[in-house]
């Protein structure tokens, strides 16, 4: 097991434009992919993107089941999706509270697209094509958001929505994403 630390806001690694894999079916993505998904279970999380660990790679895992930090959620298959590409399927917007491991403790009210096309490859180079929607469709964007340099608080249109979990939450017992 390889729990590694994640990178918080303010880390420049967290700023930069990921750099697309190009060698699939590695030792080296392999072990990546073991550390990432060690981190992201250790902490609970729904997601991981590589860059949240300080590797510049466009790789993003994401999954969830029966999870106590997202009770009313659907379950979202777990996925590890490299080189993504994002399609919204309308323009349809929905805002929702996220959370972010690199943003330890806070909330914010962010707008996504409730319907999109996600597009990539698994860790061998096989294609991955996917239409979601709703919780699925968020946490998708929210990783692949890592990749290009955007933390959640960028999207948050009103400040007025974003705060610390017990000051917005009072009495909940909320978790990182």
């Amino acid at each position: 097991m390889a729990i590694r630390p994640v990178l918080k806001m303010g880390d420049p690694v967290l700023l930069q434009v990921a750099k697309p894999v190009t060698g699939f079916d590695t030792p080296e993505l392999r072990s990546l992919l073991v550390d990432m998904h060690d981190t992201m279970e250790s902490l609970n999380g729904a997601g991981l993107a590589a860059p949240q660990i300080g590797v510049s790679l466009q790789v993003v895992i994401f999954g969830v089941g029966h999870n106590p930090r997202y009770p009313q959620a659907e379950e979202v298959p777990y996925t590890i999706l490299i080189n993504p590409q994002l399609d919204p399927v309308d323009d349809v917007m929905e805002d929702g509270w996220e959370g972010c491991l690199s943003v330890p403790g806070m909330r914010g009210l962010v707008p996504r697209h409730k319907r999109l096309r996600y597009r990539g490859f698994d860790p061998t180079g096989a294609p991955i094509d996917r239409t979601v929607s709703d919780f699925h469709a968020r946490v998708v964007q929210h990783e692949v958001d890592h990749l290009n340099g955007v933390l959640y608080p960028m999207r948050i249109r009103d400040l007025r929505n974003f705060g610390f979990n017990e000051t917005l939450f009072p009495g909940q017992q909320l978790v990182d994403d």
